[in-house]
């Protein structure tokens, strides 16, 4: 994973630097960078914090309890969702003219017109922050899920309990400290996607200046020359302000276990904790679940809406006009985003069978070296190394074709992918192995009759959570297509800056029906095949 990190890194640097780095001197001219420099960074690390608080809350308010086991159902469908399809049912939801402001006018507002209010695109980015946690939030419970051990988890919270300690002291005393390692390295994922991210930023994100990100895509989609060293300047200082925050990350990290070994030293039980603690999970999980679900209803409805009129909750009239105006470009993006996401995840999938596989014959377990790589591209913001690696495919002819998107994709879709089937791929018991071995198979036939079998639902599950990725692709696909290569998701962040909010519905929908139906044969699938062996599926 590091190869095409660094060759995209050298190839952005390069540019950069030449000419006297003429593009750095051009960059600290532009006036819009310390307020660009500053929107990336508070809505990164504010975005970031949140989600990791409210998922810490979560899990020590419900984990173990019967009232999880919902939020943990929600999860495989919240993430399935690309975030530009969530961005734009938010933006669908929250506008002056969206869903809510629609559903309390005029009897509570007394608004018959849609209000002169700045909600989307703010100028502090409040709005893409909160959209951020809205999908950052999932994946970081459920990285923390595959992280934690249910049974000492169960035991680490017994023992604190018989001792007197509430359920979020007891857990943020003895599970967190354990499980925080394992999720260090997913935290820096989201901080670092949080501060580039470039389609959400274009929904919902401010404008005046953009985020950092977003003006160097603005810059490097310039067909003039001149502006390419800008984006490349832009992209190397966009890095630099990632590792910035990483670094304030670091310290952050360093008071936070501070405070938890003072906290432990002085015997607090703070039963207290616990109420507010419920509370406030709750209405985070209900907020979060309920503003992404009616968002999406909301594209679904505009898609089919006919005449629809401030301040009417419903439209008057539905319609299938939408849809018969945007089929003939609805049905060549649907073809290729299948296909470009088959390419990158079967790949992604094989890879990462055979490196679990190569694990397991021969003893070897993950480093953190190896985890470290393996999280390389997620961790390295992608509008520092797509430049180069969009010019490399550029020298070699590449450019513009959706092999050489697909193979961009892969580079995302394989950390995910891994993630996903690592944890129950290591989990099977080994003495099936040790049976199988003891009547004389094979270990390829051990493989195959056996491993694969029992582990049909983890890697498809997997292969739904590649597809899912490697269609929600947005900024690999508009840099290396060359903008030749038009997929959904780039269709749809392209419309969003228009006024057709019933075809955008339509592509938003369609890009978030892809992932769901790959999901729904993940889990129907197991369960069609092992019908008359339920204990297959456990």
């Amino acid at each position: 994973m590091a190869a095409p990190v660094l060759a995209g890194l050298a190839g952005t640097l390069f540019p950069a630097l030449s000419n006297g780095a003429e593009g750095f001197r051009t960059l600290a001219a532009w006036p819009g960078l310390p307020r660009a420099s500053a929107l990336s960074l508070g809505s990164g690390l504010a975005s970031t914090a949140l989600s990791l608080f409210l998922c810490i809350t979560l899990l020590a308010a419900f984990y173990g309890t019967g009232g999880f086991t919902p939020l943990r159902r929600l999860l495989a469908p919240l993430l399935s969702v690309p975030h530009a399809a969530a961005a734009l049912g938010l933006a669908f939801l929250i506008a002056p003219s969206g869903w809510i402001a629609r559903a309390l006018s005029p009897w509570a507002t007394g608004w018959t017109a849609p209000p002169d209010l700045l909600i989307l695109n703010d100028a502090y980015g409040v709005s893409l922050t909160l959209g951020l946690v809205a999908k950052e939030l999932p994946f970081l419970l459920l990285m923390a899920l595959s992280s934690l051990n249910a049974a000492q988890t169960d035991r680490a919270m017994t023992t604190a309990s018989t001792l007197g300690y509430g359920r979020v002291s007891g857990f943020v005393l003895t599970v967190l400290p354990g499980l925080y390692r394992q999720l260090r390295l997913p935290v820096y994922a989201v901080l670092a996607y949080a501060m580039t991210s470039v389609d959400m930023a274009m929904i919902l994100g401010p404008t005046l200046p953009p985020t950092l990100s977003q003006q160097v895509v603005i810059w490097r989609m310039v067909p003039d020359l001149t502006q390419q060293t800008t984006a490349a300047a832009g992209a190397i200082w966009q890095l630099t302000l990632v590792l910035f925050a990483l670094f304030l990350w670091r310290i952050c990290e360093g008071l936070a276990r501070h405070a938890v070994t003072l906290w432990a030293t002085a015997g607090l039980r703070a039963p207290g904790l616990d109420a507010p603690a419920r509370v406030l999970a709750r209405l985070a999980a209900s907020t979060i679940g309920l503003a992404l679900c009616l968002g999406l209803a909301s594209l679904a409805l505009w898609s089919i809406a006919g005449d629809w009129r401030f301040p009417d909750a419903l439209p008057r009239s539905f319609t299938l006009n939408a849809w018969h105006i945007a089929l003939p470009d609805l049905l060549p993006a649907t073809g290729l985003t299948l296909a470009i996401a088959l390419a990158a995840t079967l790949p992604a999938l094989a890879l990462t069978l055979g490196c679990l596989e190569a694990e397991t014959r021969h003893g070897l377990s993950a480093t953190p070296r190896a985890m470290t790589l393996l999280y390389l591209p997620l961790v390295i913001p992608q509008i520092a190394f797509l430049p180069g690696l969009q010019t490399f495919a550029l020298m070699v002819g590449a450019e513009g074709t959706w092999p050489a998107v697909a193979a961009t994709h892969l580079v995302f879709v394989l950390p995910y992918v891994f993630l996903s089937l690592s944890q129950p791929y290591r989990s099977l018991d080994p003495r099936l192995t040790t049976v199988g071995r003891a009547l004389g198979k094979t270990e390829a036939r051990i493989f195959w009759t056996l491993r694969l079998p029992l582990l049909l639902a983890p890697v498809l599950t997997a292969l739904a959570i590649g597809m899912a990725i490697s269609v929600g692709q947005y900024l690999p696909t508009l840099l290396v297509g060359g903008g030749r290569v038009t997929t959904l998701t780039t269709d749809a962040v392209a419309l969003s800056s228009g006024g057709n909010r019933r075809v955008i519905g339509s592509f938003a929908l369609l890009q978030m029906l892809l992932p769901a139906l790959f999901f729904g044969l993940a889990l129907a699938l197991p369960r069609l095949i092992w019908r008359n062996r339920r204990g297959m599926l456990a």
